[in-house]
């Protein structure tokens, strides 16, 4: 059976990582990118969400009618990827009001994978908060930071290191990076 993804890219820095996470999965995807994400992934990559409709279908952060914002469409897991602060605190206490909120509420409601990448640093304590909580109800957080083992030539592979994560998380199979053989 075809797995189902939704990767939502928020206005937070890293739109790289839901390009690259569209561009590396298999299955039947769905891309929400917000106002501010377009705003941000076309400062960092010159790509618009036009750019995202060869590899998912792309929808508007209002359209709150999609088929994911319902919990009687099943799908495998949500993957917002950069998720900023904003969206986090949102999801964390039940805020949803745009497709992407509203698809990781589901998410949590269904008890489907959801996978978030803060994009932020430093954090505060009412962030680790949010975050903590989200973990606890089983939501997976995965810090884009590359590990240097792997020994990095290029962003790519910084990129692809924490893509990787994701797909490890997932359970898929991949050679993004070279695993640790200590």
């Amino acid at each position: 059976m075809e797995m189902r993804y939704l990767i939502g890219i928020t206005g937070a820095s890293g739109s790289i990582y839901g390009i690259r996470l569209l561009e590396v999965l298999q299955g039947e995807k769905a891309c929400v990118v917000t106002a501010e994400g377009r705003k941000i992934m076309e400062y960092e990559t010159g790509k618009s969400p036009d750019d995202l409709s060869s590899m998912a279908d792309v929808y508007d952060e209002n359209d709150l009618e999609a088929p994911f914002s319902s919990g009687s469409n099943a799908f495998d897991a949500v993957i917002i990827a950069p998720a900023s602060m904003n969206t986090i605190a949102k999801i964390a206490h039940g805020i949803s009001d745009n497709l992407i909120t509203r698809a990781a509420a589901v998410a949590l409601k269904e008890r489907k994978r959801l996978i978030l990448l803060p994009r932020e640093t430093p954090v505060n304590a009412i962030q680790l908060r949010n975050m903590a909580g989200l973990s606890e109800l089983g939501c997976d957080i995965v810090l884009p930071a590359p590990a240097f083992y792997t020994k990095p030539e290029t962003v790519e592979d910084c990129v692809d290191f924490v893509v990787g994560r994701v797909l490890d998380i997932l359970g898929i199979e991949h050679r993004l990076y070279p695993r640790w053989k200590g």
